[in-house]
């Protein structure tokens, strides 16, 4: 039974990037830089992938990257493609590739694949919006083969707080009251216990910021927009922004947070996730009490009987 409360109208967001979906290939930088940074991580990785899944393929730029490689990254010779919507996924279809990639429209919360089926599982900026990210988790560590692994990038808390702020005391000034306008994000110190929740082997969660410049907050706002990222928390208030709301934020902005050149920064922190399907050939933590060297000798100190206290010095 999914006990996770219903943060995200899923509904609203596959219209929100069904709609992006005309016009993505002008707001993707953030999604490009992303999935680079990501991908990245598989050049350490000795070892092959032949059966991979892009999970919130947007518009296909995971499939544009790999090919992008002389070498080929991870040894991938099909890419799945799943997007929750149908417009982007019809898109990322569309797109030549030199590898094989089968795509298909999916829901991140009810994945249709068969267990132990794919090598690796790639998802870039799109597990942000899942209500239920444990069961998410759970169902990809599923599909993975033993020694399968996962690589994700999601947004996390600490992004577009400026954008927050301006919003809030705008709407508050101009319609005497607040509701949420961008949605939340999760946590760093929350992601790698899911994923060891989620039974993956060696977990690993990191974080990294990126701050893109626009001309103005309305400028950021369409951008998020463009990329299907607009606002669909459940609690949101119902209809459009008001104007003057909007303008009164993007004057905030400005004047809280602008440059010499008028320009306004916009802060990212992005979530990275690593985790593997458990193997019996997997690295192994030492069972407690097997090292061959106590502590105290390796940092060439005394070592005290439990509840001793050491002698002040002097």
């Amino acid at each position: 039974m999914n006990e996770s409360p219903e943060i995200f109208d899923r509904r609203v967001l596959r219209r929100h990037r069904d709609r992006a979906a005309a016009g993505i290939g002008e707001h993707d930088f953030l999604l490009r830089e992303v999935a680079d940074r990501l991908l990245e991580r598989l050049d350490d990785i000795r070892r092959r992938f032949p059966l991979a899944l892009d999970l919130g393929c947007h518009h296909g730029i995971v499939a544009d990257l790999l090919a992008a490689e002389a070498a080929g990254r991870g040894g991938i010779e099909t890419l799945v493609q799943a997007d929750l919507s149908p417009g982007l996924a019809r898109l990322a279809a569309a797109r030549p590739s030199p590898l094989a990639t089968p795509t298909l429209s999916a829901d991140e919360e009810a994945l249709p694949f068969a267990e132990a089926s794919l090598d690796l599982v790639v998802s870039v900026l799109s597990l942000h919006w899942v209500n239920d990210l444990p069961g998410s988790l759970l169902q990809i560590g599923r599909m993975l083969k033993p020694d399968g692994l996962f690589l994700a990038a999601m947004i996390g808390g600490e992004s577009l707080k400026e954008l927050r702020e301006a919003l809030l005391q705008a709407e508050s000034e101009v319609e005497g009251g607040v509701s949420p306008r961008v949605s939340p994000f999760a946590d760093l110190r929350d992601m790698g216990g899911l994923l060891q929740r989620a039974g993956f082997a060696l977990p690993v969660a990191d974080t990294d910021s990126i701050t893109v410049t626009y001309p103005s907050a309305l400028a950021l706002m369409g951008d998020l927009r463009g990329m299907g990222e607009s606002g669909a928390d459940r609690n949101r208030r119902r209809g459009f922004t008001r104007r003057e709301t909007l303008l009164r934020a993007a004057a905030i902005y400005q004047e809280r947070h602008g440059d010499a050149d008028g320009r306004i920064p916009a802060a990212f922190e992005v979530l990275y996730l690593t985790g593997w399907a458990p193997h019996a050939a997997q690295p192994k933590p030492l069972a407690p009490g097997s090292a061959r060297t106590r502590l105290a000798e390796a940092l060439d100190s005394r070592e005290l009987p439990g509840g001793e206290k050491a002698a002040p010095k002097g």
